[in-house]
């Protein structure tokens, strides 16, 4: 196995939850990251040797989730419910459907944001990658990443009701 296909595999983790808050459905969000995947293995001369692998497939994903969107919308649009939360691990049961109704909730409050803000808390809250990262792959500055990602926040705060945080 090259290292580029090493670091793909090592990647998938980070690219399924991506899809997944940018699809809301594990099942489109499986075939986005295949996707993404292929194209990245077509394309792997395009990637520039000393530049952050996960950014420049977080773009991959994000430009073939948009191609997608603009299509499903060109045709009238497709809703789709969110599906059931993966189960988390655990002993107590009750803990564990507390966890999931959490889960669930957090899940449903994250879709519910606009897409930009959705993605910018994403890639730098969950992604990790620095607000100059997540403009590279946005193709925005990161000031725009940095006032999307605040706004994001306290939306996302203010949904969960959060303490001290009045609901809108």
């Amino acid at each position: 196995m090259s290292t580029f296909q090493a670091d793909l595999v090592a990647l998938l983790p980070r690219l399924r939850r991506f899809a997944r808050a940018l699809a809301g459905n594990p099942d489109r969000a499986d075939d986005l990251v295949q996707e993404a995947c292929e194209r990245a293995l077509r394309s792997q001369d395009g990637f520039t040797p000393g530049t952050r692998f996960d950014s420049w497939m977080f773009r991959i994903l994000r430009n073939l989730w948009l191609d997608g969107h603009r299509r499903r919308a060109a045709r009238g649009g497709i809703h789709e419910t969110l599906d059931d939360a993966e189960s988390i691990p655990g002993a107590d049961g009750t803990g564990i459907a507390m966890n999931l109704l959490e889960l669930r909730d957090a899940e449903r409050a994250l879709l519910r944001l606009p897409q930009e803000q959705r993605e910018a808390l994403v890639l730098t809250c969950i992604e990790d990658l620095s607000y100059a990262e997540a403009a590279a792959v946005l193709g925005v500055p990161p000031g725009t990443v940095m006032s999307r990602a605040a706004r994001g926040r306290i939306a996302l705060a203010r949904s969960m009701g959060a303490p001290g945080d009045p609901k809108p």
